[in-house]
């Protein structure tokens, strides 16, 4: 190539073609943090233990019997489990030899696995002892399982063999890595609130990425010296990828197991000297109100991030109480899935202590991603804190299209519409005031149904509150407030008004509050607005 060749074409690189493969953080941690704890809970609540030295060799040993059983790169094995040991080396041991490892959510309706199973057309499926009825229940309907494992079996009177037999006696010695970063690792699929779930297929790449930024200072700032604990599932979204990031820094590794109230989780970050975890607002407001009810006014754990869904104010005030640093974040499947983080900026930190936890209750600034709000149009709007628009984002790790389908995810311009409504103050942070879809459109104004809901958990009789949009001949929609109580019985209607009077722009009153024995909980932790719709047109009908 001469010069002028060079000057026309670029001037590559002469550094190493070192692909950005999920095999290589597994086999760093095991290098460089071999004795490194591993602790998880086992199925009949008590602690197992282990290091990543052992992760990697029990993943090297899955590959080779997943290539044993005829599995190949790019085909699709499925895991209907909780975060524990033998899952995670399922993950690494899959992923290690280019296998796509698909996590379903035992949450889900059966009639949703069946179809997401055969979507994916599963080959294998890994699952808990504590999911065989759920199993038994969709296998019938999902013709491309071959065989059903056991993760922590076998059990008693259960037909299905044990992780252990599916291993046998399987070789450590396999050959990982060796393809392009950007072949699928993993594939989770959305909750379907609005139709059937649809597909998300994760690259290598993507999630290493992933891992890389959502570990530095201004995201979630990891290191070796934490000790972490992902309360949110591995089949919610790559576990907001701490199932990669913690294996990258090398940390103590916590996971929780099928146990997730407030009791276990005391126990387990107490116990193991846990000093980061995550979760949906719902986890934490059963951990805190579990040390309220055993009197503990401190916790050990430093560091939370509450994402999912918005994060009531009230609990980040309880938790801050107790004395936990809450990062409020943002993010969705098709983004792998962390986008927004609520970290300090210096221009933040120079602010009165009261516009910093305003600040600090939105969602954040972009982690990894680019960001943009737009009006129905696509022309972009301001960053004034004011003008509310359709959030879009894209970058390394936000998806290009849906798997199995061959249109574009994409806006023009690469952009992916997250569905959400948002505003961006003139600092950069990101605040979420709805769903698109969950936005109360009143007499050609939106009224935020988060706003409505953070502002009533301030009330003391609150355990959780949603509100949704009803008709209205008049003003085309209004909103409903649903309660339910922490001591049922003691409050009326008529007092969660008088609460939110003089918090809320009037216009923006609930024409309607009902108490309910309990709000209704979707597959992924967080409130089921679809439910709660429902319900409110049946009462329409009626």
């Amino acid at each position: 190539m001469t010069g002028r060749q060079q000057e026309a074409n670029g001037l590559p690189g002469q550094m190493q073609q070192w692909g950005l493969t999920l095999d290589k953080l597994i086999v760093q941690a095991a290098r460089w943090h071999g004795k490194r704890a591993i602790v998880w809970r086992q199925a009949d609540g008590s602690i197992g233990r282990s290091d990543y030295a052992a992760l990697e060799r029990d993943a090297r040993r899955l590959s080779s019997a997943l290539l044993a059983a005829g599995i190949r790169p790019g085909d699709r094995i499925a895991t209907l489990a909780s975060n524990n040991f033998d899952h995670l080396a399922l993950w690494y041991g899959a992923m290690g030899v280019g296998i796509v490892c698909h996590t379903l959510n035992p949450r889900l309706h059966a009639d949703q696995l069946v179809f997401i199973a055969n979507h994916a057309e599963d080959r294998l499926l890994f699952a808990d002892v504590g999911q065989v009825a759920l199993v038994e229940q969709i296998l019938p309907r999902c013709p491309t399982i071959e065989a059903v494992h056991l993760i922590n079996g076998p059990a008693e009177g259960v037909a299905f063999p044990g992780l252990s037999a599916f291993v046998g006696d399987a070789s450590a010695e396999v050959v990982w890595g060796g393809f392009a970063e950007d072949m699928a690792a993993g594939l989770c699929y959305t909750s379907g609130t609005t139709g059937n779930p649809k597909g998300v297929l994760y690259s290598h790449r993507s999630n290493y990425m992933l891992a890389m930024n959502t570990s530095l200072p201004d995201a979630f700032a990891l290191s070796s010296r934490d000790v972490i604990m992902p309360v949110v599932p591995m089949y919610h979204a790559n576990t907001w990828g701490l199932a990669f990031s913690a294996v990258m820094v090398g940390a103590k590794l916590v996971l929780p197991g099928p146990l997730l109230d407030g009791a276990a989780l005391h126990e387990l970050i107490e116990g193991e000297g846990v000093t980061f975890s995550a979760g949906v607002p719902t986890v934490w407001q059963s951990y805190v109100d579990h040390l309220a009810a055993i009197g503990v006014d401190r916790s050990g754990l430093k560091r939370v991030v509450i994402g999912g869904a918005a994060c009531p104010v009230a609990l980040m005030e309880a938790l801050e109480a107790l004395g936990i640093h809450v990062i409020h974040a943002w993010g969705m499947t098709e983004l792998s899935p962390v986008g927004l983080a609520a970290t300090p900026t210096p221009d933040s930190l120079a602010l009165p202590v009261a516009e910093q936890r305003q600040l600090a209750a939105k969602q954040g600034h972009p982690v990894g991603i680019d960001a943009m709000i737009v009006d129905d149009a696509l022309a972009p709007l301001p960053h004034n804190g004011e003008s509310a628009g359709r959030l879009m984002v894209r970058g390394p790790a936000v998806i290009d299209r849906y798997y199995g389908i061959a249109d574009s995810a994409l806006e023009r311009g690469g952009w992916f519409d997250t569905g959400d409504i948002a505003t961006i103050d003139p600092q950069g942070f990101v605040r979420i005031t709805d769903r698109s879809k969950d936005i109360i459109k009143s007499g050609g104004e939106w009224i935020s149904s988060v706003d409505i809901e953070n502002m009533v958990m301030a009330h003391a009789n609150v355990a959780q509150a949603a509100v949704v949009a009803i008709a209205h001949p008049k003003w085309g929609e209004r909103p409903k407030l649903y309660v339910q109580e922490r001591r049922p019985g003691e409050s009326a209607p008529a007092d969660f008004i008088a609460f939110l009077n003089g918090r809320i722009a009037r216009w923006w009153m609930p024409d309607e509050v009902e108490i309910i024995d309990a709000i209704p909980i979707g597959s992924t932790g967080k409130i089921d607005k679809k439910a709660l719709r429902a319900l409110a047109a049946s009462g329409e009908a009626a």
